[in-house]
């Protein structure tokens, strides 16, 4: 899994909320919207903001961590704690898993074994003019195609070429960037799709359909090279042939900071995995088959991080790898690709804007031998989709590659297999385990929880809410007094330390007297609080208080020593 950021206004859409999408698609959200809310109500900042910030980083804020640590929790207590509810896997037996925690700096021939520092590699064009940088398979251009009407000809050379992610982010750029829409006269989409899209623009000749696909450099020879435009000055001639360049972070260990004495960041959390499998086995009492979790921080220096935290240079990764016999490793590839697409509905993002895609043949590794990824529609991927998650067979392609470049012994002796013996017992047989890897980028899926859950009702008082999943939101609920009189601080701040002392484990609870109930309410719907309780006069006669559900904005009473019960029903704790 890759991630990635970065909020500058040419990588963000603008499309207003709520506003009407492609056919059959939901709604478009605005990305500068939930950007706004992200840094307004303290879920994410720029990484090193008040020196400029810095391109591919992100912190979080006290509600955006929260947020991130109730994922991740929620992954760990469904992969590992439980492993997928509890359910049987494929064999009819529950499923096992383990955790470890791998360093983030590695011996260096753990990512020659792994092929990283060969072919962990994105192809890279500069612009000799500005020194501008970026990916060569995140250009679009638009070409000219033949029109029923005498439209103009085809042209195997853009005419104009965009920095994007996807043809949906091409093609939202060119309509909704008032730059873009002047320069080039943009006035409408026509359609775009997961792989193509056009738009009406007069580039000269009139207005016509201009077609928008990627750029596709292996298809060019170097004289049409030399005829692209380039997408930030849109001079010809400016831009380099693309050449590899390689993904990782070089650091050095030590003081002398040689070349002998180099290592890497990891650029993922996996290979941490593979090489402590036989540690795993021989102090462990776990058997094939079994899984072994590991989260944390990556690195990948990405040519052209964009679209927020999408794809950012330092991201946190959720990852198992699953070891399995070969001859059962199919059925157990496919439980996993099910319960993953199943785990992420579970936590707020089942709909329309979640799909789960089977790769097709030539988009698989050499060694794999099937993967499938959940994918989310982002407002920035509209009307296409963003990767969130990978399931893959990986077969036994590492443990082989870390057998051969360290020597160790890495077969697993499976004593439940093989020839019987006559004492009963069985010869056992020696294998190296096929793995499934469910790898999820915990970054991309708070970007994703938070554009599933943001919300404009206009008729609300206030409109912007986010419809978090309560397992998820960062704070659980919220206790407020009506006014800071007649007694009724006294008893918000004795129900805050009731459910404080109930709750901790679940996530915040929040106290809050300050500015109008409207006000308040406002608040915690932007963070994603699912109930609110009020303290107000009837309080002070009945012992009830008032219920405020942040999806419906409906309010109702209860006893007040009935709201512990009601939290516990709806937190499941």
């Amino acid at each position: 899994m890759t991630t990635d950021p970065t909020p500058t206004p040419d990588h963000a859409t603008t499309t207003p909320a709520g506003a009407a999408s492609t056919p059959g698609t939901p709604a478009a959200k605005s990305m500068d919207a939930i950007m706004a809310l992200c840094k307004r109500r303290g879920f994410i900042y720029q990484a090193s903001e008040i020196y400029g910030g810095i391109n591919g980083f992100w912190d979080y804020g006290p509600l955006g961590a929260q947020l991130k640590k109730n994922l991740r929790d929620a992954w760990w207590q469904d992969m590992v704690l439980r492993p997928c509810w509890g359910r049987s896997g494929p064999n009819g037996k529950p499923v096992r898993c383990v955790p470890v925690e791998t360093c983030i700096i590695q011996h260096p021939r753990v990512w020659e074994a792994s092929g990283h520092v060969a072919g962990f590699n994105d192809p890279m064009v500069d612009d000799k003019q500005t020194k501008q940088r970026f990916r060569a398979d995140h250009l679009f251009g638009l070409f000219a195609r033949p029109q029923s009407s005498g439209g103009q000809g085809h042209f195997e050379i853009p005419k104009v070429t965009i920095v994007a992610s996807t043809v949906g982010e091409a093609v939202e750029r060119l309509v909704s960037e008032k730059p873009l829409r002047k320069i080039f006269n943009v006035r409408d989409v026509g359609h775009s799709s997961g792989a193509s899209g056009t738009v009406q623009a007069d580039l000269g000749g009139g207005m016509h359909h201009w077609h928008v696909e990627a750029v596709r450099w292996n298809q060019l020879d170097e004289a049409a090279l030399q005829e692209v435009p380039s997408p930030f000055t849109g001079k010809r001639g400016s831009l380099t042939s693309p050449r590899q360049f390689n993904l990782m972070f070089k650091t050095y260990t030590g003081a002398t900071a040689t070349e002998d004495d180099k290592v890497y960041m990891r650029p993922e959390t996996a290979q941490g995995i593979f090489v402590q499998f036989k540690n795993v086995i021989d102090t462990t009492r776990v058997k094939v088959p079994f899984g072994i979790a590991n989260t944390g921080k990556s690195f990948r220096n990405e040519v052209t991080p964009r679209n927020f935290t999408f794809r950012s240079r330092e991201f946190e990764q959720a990852e198992l790898e699953f070891f399995c016999h070969p001859d059962e490793s199919v059925d157990w590839y496919r439980f996993w690709r099910d319960f993953r697409m199943e785990w992420w509905k579970s936590v707020g993002l089942a709909g329309d804007n979640l799909v789960l895609r089977e790769h097709d043949k030539d988009e698989l590794s050499h060694y794999s031998q099937g993967t499938s990824d959940v994918e989310y529609r982002f407002p920035f991927t509209a009307p296409g989709f963003g990767e969130l998650e990978g399931i893959a067979h990986r077969g036994n392609f590492d443990l082989t590659q870390h057998q051969r470049h360290s020597g160790a012994k890495l077969e697993y002796n499976d004593t439940e297999r093989g020839e019987p013996l006559p004492n009963g017992q069985r010869r056992g047989e020696r294998y190296l385990p096929h793995c499934i890897e469910p790898a999820a980028g915990l970054d991309r899926g708070v970007l994703a929880l938070l554009c599933e859950a943001y919300t404009v009702d206009p008729s609300r008082a206030s409109p912007e809410f986010l419809k978090l999943h309560p397992r998820l939101a960062p704070i659980k609920a919220a206790v407020f007094p009506l006014v800071a009189k007649d007694g009724m601080p006294e008893i918000a701040e004795k129900l805050h330390a009731d459910l404080c002392e109930r709750f901790w484990r679940a996530g915040a609870i929040e106290l809050d007297e300050k500015q109008s109930i409207g006000k308040r309410y406002a608040r915690m719907d932007e963070a994603g609080c699912p109930f609110c309780f009020t303290i107000d006069g009837d309080t002070l006669k009945d012992q009830s208080v008032t219920i405020r559900e942040r999806d419906t904005g409906e309010q109702h009473r209860i006893a007040i020593d009935a709201v512990s019960g009601f939290l516990t029903d709806k937190l499941g704790g």
